[in-house]
Formats: structure tokens, C-alpha cells, sequence
């Protein structure tokens, strides 16, 4: 299992905060000689934890997949996370991490 530095994990949860608290999403197509690519994605903050997924469809129907969780508790000062990615072949991987202050 891989794990992600606290750095990193850290830099993620500095950007998902800055978020508001409602829920966002985002849809984007881009069509081309091969096709439409598309990608929807959602996200929100609520009580301490913060999230994000993401959908990518290529031109020929392969999917990519991406959600992330970091949750923050302000009064153990400590903060945790996972990512969990989904290739289009369908092998999953995923990975976690916490950090301290």
C-alpha cells in the first residue's frame, strides 16, 4: 500500500478548505477528430471533512475515476485523507495519509 506524505496530504487539504461549505460540481466536453472527452466533477466541505470526485470519459468510451476525502479534527490537531483513483481498465488503487500540528 502507498502512502501519501503529509506534505502533500497537508497542500491538498489547505485547497479543498478554501472551498465553501456548499457542494460544487463541473461539467466540461471537448470534442475532436477522435470524439468527445468529458469530465464531471463534485466536491463539497461539511463538518471538518472535505471531498471530491471526478469522472473522465475519453473519446472511445474509457472512464478514469477519482475520489477524495480529508477530514480535519482542530481540537486533536490532526487532519487524514484518501485518494482512491479507478483506471479505465478498471484497476483501483488507493492511497491515505495524516498529518499532525
Amino acid at each position: 500500500m502507498k502512502y501519501i506524505t503529509p506534505a502533500v496530504l497537508a497542500g491538498t487539504f489547505a485547497l479543498t478548505v478554501a472551498a465553501d461549505a456548499n457542494a460544487r460540481s463541473r461539467d466540461r466536453s471537448v470534442s475532436g477528430t477522435n470524439g468527445t472527452a468529458s469530465m464531471h466533477a463534485s466536491g463539497g466541505c461539511s463538518g471538518g471533512s472535505c471531498s471530491r470526485n471526478v469522472t473522465r470519459t475519453g473519446p472511445y468510451g474509457k472512464t478514469y475515476s477519482r475520489s477524495r476525502t480529508a477530514t480535519c479534527d482542530q481540537a486533536s490537531g490532526s487532519c487524514s485523507g484518501s485518494a482512491t483513483t479507478t483506471g479505465p481498465n478498471g484497476s483501483t488503487v488507493t492511497r491515505q495519509g495524516s498529518v499532525n500540528w
